[in-house]
């Protein structure tokens, strides 16, 4: 599979927007304007690692909106935009972080609504095309002007509003930019123009506006008095019985005959609640954000993994409403360790208590748990998504 970066651009000072704040960290919704896209970016299932381009002087500022994401340093930018995607793109190609990808998203840290539909769109379109970017057909009448007099009407066929994420096949775009180092192109699609190559269009969205003004700040909050999407989805995990004195369940240490088997601690309990999660925000699986094949993960507390997709969920604007557990064994029993697994729950989530629900069955000695083989777990959460996403 293709492995694919994106690349934020939030290094610029927003002369246009006014203020001493850079406009992509003022707050919308409660957080800085770059946590909105940052979060939807980092949950794709399909975007192996998320890069940000900022100036020099915003570091404390972007350690706050990234908080909790698990994202790679930052790349300091440029004088201009294009410079800054320049040397975000040479950062990237850097051997010594595991390689260049495959291809790049190049996205803009004021645009809070990227919506993922369009992020499969242009990553299928980069199969068969060196760059392509999601863009809308231009539906006004578009005037020239002077000194406030129309000066000519210009016919609006085959003209398209350009937005992001654009994207590209690394090594093209890469090349692009150095070759066009010193000029001003309007974005990066103009830049792969520039170089010869054909850029490819796919359908945007009205919702993914750019904020540039501080009206458009005040438009993009009231987007938020939309009613929220409830989203439902289910985890599932098993893990084989293996030598050992008790078995995590829930992140509670339960005494039992034997142990579980499993690259981490083997928690089928919060492996599958983390998978349910990570269902309600379309953001893959428990193996893509934390591969087994990965040493880091060897051992770990399944803790981790359950605060982090919590963090995702968050960074979506998302709110967990309810998760319910089922732990599927003969034994060990569960009901004296049921309250104690409630609480720990609701406490790595940061909900109340009376949201979580936590439950045990048997297969009445039927199938793998029947024979006492290993344990299954099963989960369903409730999420409330802002309206916007």
């Amino acid at each position: 599979m293709a492995r694919v970066v994106a690349l934020v651009v939030a290094a610029g000072r927003g002369n246009r927007f006014g203020g001493d704040l850079p406009k992509q960290w003022m707050e919308l919704d409660g957080r800085p304007l770059l946590r909105h896209s940052l979060g939807i970016l980092a949950a794709h299932p399909d975007i192996a690692e998320v890069r940000v381009v900022i100036h020099p002087d915003d570091r404390d500022r972007y350690e706050a909106a990234a908080a909790g994401l698990r994202l790679n340093p930052p790349i300091h930018g440029g004088a201009t935009r294009q410079e800054s995607v320049r040397l975000g793109l040479e950062a990237l190609s850097d051997t010594t972080s595991g390689g260049p990808p495959d291809a790049v998203l190049i996205h803009d840290g004021a645009r809070p609504f990227v919506d993922p539909a369009i992020i499969h769109r242009v990553l299928k379109s980069l199969k068969t095309s060196k760059g392509a970017i999601p863009a809308l057909p231009v539906h006004d009448t578009l005037k020239r002007g002077k000194d406030g007099i129309i000066t000519g009407t210009e016919p609006r066929d085959g003209l398209f509003r350009a937005q992001t994420p654009q994207g590209f096949q690394f090594a093209a775009i890469l090349d692009a930019h150095r070759k066009a180092a010193g000029r001003e192109l309007t974005d990066d699609a103009a830049v792969l123009e520039a170089a010869g190559q054909q850029v490819a269009l796919v359908e945007g969205a009205e919702d993914n506006v750019k904020i540039t003004t501080r009206q458009d700040l005040a438009r993009a909050a009231a987007r938020f008095d939309r009613p929220g999407e409830v989203r439902v989805a289910s985890g599932y995990d098993v893990h084989r019985y293996s030598e050992g004195s008790f078995v995590t369940l829930c992140n509670i240490e339960v005494p039992h005959s034997h142990g579980l088997l499993g690259h981490s601690d083997a928690d089928a309990a919060l492996h599958a609640l983390t998978d349910a999660l990570l269902g309600c925000i379309a953001a893959g699986d428990i193996g893509r954000h934390f591969p087994p094949t990965d040493e880091r993960w060897k051992g770990a507390d399944s803790a981790i993994f359950l605060q982090y997709v919590a963090e995702l969920v968050a960074a979506a604007g998302g709110r967990i409403q309810h998760v319910d557990i089922t732990i599927i064994c003969e034994r060990p029993k569960v009901g004296p360790h049921r309250a104690a697994m409630v609480d720990r729950v609701a406490e790595l989530l940061d909900i109340p208590a009376g949201r979580v629900s936590v439950k045990a069955t048997t297969t009445e000695g039927l199938g793998f748990t029947g024979r006492q083989e290993g344990i299954a777990a099963q989960a369903t959460a409730t999420v409330i998504l802002p309206g916007v996403i």
